[in-house]
């Protein structure tokens, strides 16, 4: 596949950053470690090299001046947001640490202790990455990321075909939180990159740098 987007300057890249929240009861909600600053960096970085961006956020980072801030809580919600902003940008860069279930059912009042075990039943979230990639359309970018312990490159590239996604970064469990970090960066038809030890910032600055080389 090639990708083009031929004399246009300046991308409308949507953005995704966060963990997502899954509600027990109004008060209680399942969640992961994503601190939403790769997203949050990204952004920082498109927004400086001339392009517009919205930002799909959970965290409660302060956003970089100029974008188009949603803020969200949930997987759902933030699947709502991304198809209703998907339609319109040229690239998508699904940061965001989406939860990978749900509550089947959240109580609407707070869950008393009772001093017995409890039991939560869970069911999958809809998978916003995939559902990105069967419906981007020719000149759409997706750019999704993967996070695992081992096997790192070979996982994330069947990822990136199962999703058919057009560039994948993988990183590890200690890139979380963390102000530096390792990333390995994949395209179609061409050999990893790795990206070691920079900080964030760095790291988003040469990502969106990269896409417009490939978009040139």
């Amino acid at each position: 596949m090639s990708w083009c987007l031929c004399g246009q300057k300046n991308m409308q890249i949507l953005i995704t950053a966060g963990g997502t929240r899954e509600y027990i009861d109004p008060v209680r909600f399942i969640s992961n470690a994503s601190s939403g600053r790769m997203g949050y960096a990204l952004a920082g970085a498109a927004i400086k090299l001339g392009h517009k961006v919205t930002l799909i956020s959970t965290s409660d980072l302060q956003p970089p001046v100029g974008i188009d801030f949603v803020g969200v809580d949930s997987a759902a919600e933030m699947f709502k947001a991304v198809k209703k902003y998907f339609p319109k940008c040229d690239c998508l860069l699904m940061a965001a640490a989406v939860a990978d279930y749900t509550p089947d059912r959240t109580a609407k009042a707070k869950i008393k202790k009772s001093g017995k075990h409890l039991t939560l039943k869970l069911k999958p979230t809809r998978d916003i990455l995939q559902w990105a990639g069967q419906h981007k359309k020719k000149n759409q970018f997706v750019v999704g990321f993967s996070l695992d312990n081992k096997n790192l490159q070979s996982r994330a590239e069947k990822k990136m075909k199962q999703k058919k996604l057009d560039m994948i970064i993988a990183n590890t469990p200690e890139a979380i939180g963390a102000e530096k970090s390792t990333v390995h960066i994949k395209t179609l038809n061409s050999p990893w990159l790795k990206i070691e030890n920079a900080a964030k910032a760095a790291i988003a600055g040469k990502i969106i740098a990269l896409i417009e080389k490939i978009s040139g």
